[in-house]
């Protein structure tokens, strides 16, 4: 499997694989990830894909057409944007191999695998050729073998995603996806995402299927079977301890863990990766960033009450009905019923109080 070693002895790049609205912010915040000695990142924690997200979500309707419908601007538009990102990431993991240091992001699961994946979850198509085109170039460094194993569906061959040992966080379906909406109708108002975006990202987003393949990935590669950690976001907010056995198997510092910390307004550090932005671009991915943040920088410590102890799907699809309208409820209440089966596996093997 992935480098996934249970040990004290520090990776040299840790890639933490998350969902939108998972409390994966608030994982950093008690990491404490920006004083963790030897380890580098960026203000954000990471989301160098975040534009190649944004280039493709912007216009939803990409994800509901199929590839022969997609122009060759457009398929070349996504393309570069998402080797940019790539790119950009191998310039810090660069920096940090020379300084000696321990390379660390945080990136959405959704965001790692190639549009082509998400077109046959949408119409049920998949164009072999469509998907290869989506493969990243990788530098000369990785070698001339790129293998893409069946389990394999994002843009990077197995040779490259074996470099990164990977950490999971999960949450509760029912508590994530409807606070996901919540912030893309917000994203929506801003003018970041219009209509097709906000219905094409959530319905994409609101699923487990694809941390549930990145984990399956990591436990069917040919090395030591020690699985990737997985954290769920409800013991971090009610047994926030977990936190130090995870620092355990990544080798990350427990003496800087913190539980409680001074109100700090992140978002305003949060830049435009694409070259040339304007000051308009700039500050949409800062909106962007207040949208997403809003709980945590308005905290100083842990929130309990974002996390019951119990949860009634049938009893909060009601409230979502009511709050989001009867068609979005049912979307909702389906994507949660749907996500389930892999949230319980997945919560199945989380580091466990």
């Amino acid at each position: 499997m992935a480098i996934i070693a249970e040990t004290k002895t520090a990776p040299t790049r840790l890639l933490m694989v998350s969902i939108p609205r998972t409390a994966s912010n608030l994982l950093l915040r008690i990491l404490n990830i920006p004083k963790q000695p030897n380890l580098l990142t960026t203000p954000k924690g990471g989301y160098f894909f975040y534009q190649a997200f944004l280039d493709s979500t912007q216009n939803g309707s990409l994800q509901n057409r199929p590839a022969d419908q997609w122009t060759e601007e457009e398929k070349s538009s996504v393309r570069s944007s998402c080797q940019n990102c790539f790119d950009s990431l191998e310039e810090w993991s660069s920096r940090a191999e020379q300084s000696e240091q321990v390379m660390f992001t945080k990136e959405h699961a959704y965001w790692l695998f190639s549009p082509a994946t998400f077109l046959k979850s949408t119409t049920g198509h998949h164009d072999e050729d469509f998907f290869k085109s989506f493969h990243i170039q990788l530098p000369e460094k990785y070698g001339n073998t790129q293998t893409y194993s069946p389990s394999n569906e994002t843009m990077f061959p197995d040779e490259y995603l074996r470099t990164w040992q990977m950490v999971f966080i999960i949450r509760h379906p029912a508590l994530a996806w409807p606070s996901m909406y919540r912030a893309m109708q917000k994203l929506s108002n801003q003018g970041i995402l219009d209509d097709d975006g906000v219905r094409g990202t959530s319905v994409t987003n609101m699923s487990m299927r694809w941390t549930r393949l990145m984990y399956d990935w990591c436990m069917e590669q040919p090395d030591a079977p020690v699985p990737p950690p997985v954290v769920d976001a409800h013991d971090l907010i009610h047994n926030p301890e977990i936190v130090l056995e995870l620092c355990e198997k990544t080798g990350l510092d427990k003496s800087v863990v913190q539980f409680e910390w001074k109100n700090e307004t992140k978002s305003q550090h949060w830049a435009c990766h694409k070259p040339n932005a304007d000051s308009n671009e700039v500050k949409m991915h800062q909106s962007a960033a207040q949208v997403m943040l809003s709980t945590l920088e308005d905290s100083a410590g842990i929130v309990k009450d974002k996390a019951p102890q119990t949860i009634d799907i049938s009893a909060e699809a009601a409230k979502w009905r009511v709050e989001f309208g009867v068609e979005v409820g049912d979307l909702i209440e389906k994507c949660v019923h749907d996500s389930m089966p892999d949230y319980e596996y997945l919560k199945a093997r989380r580091i466990a109080p």
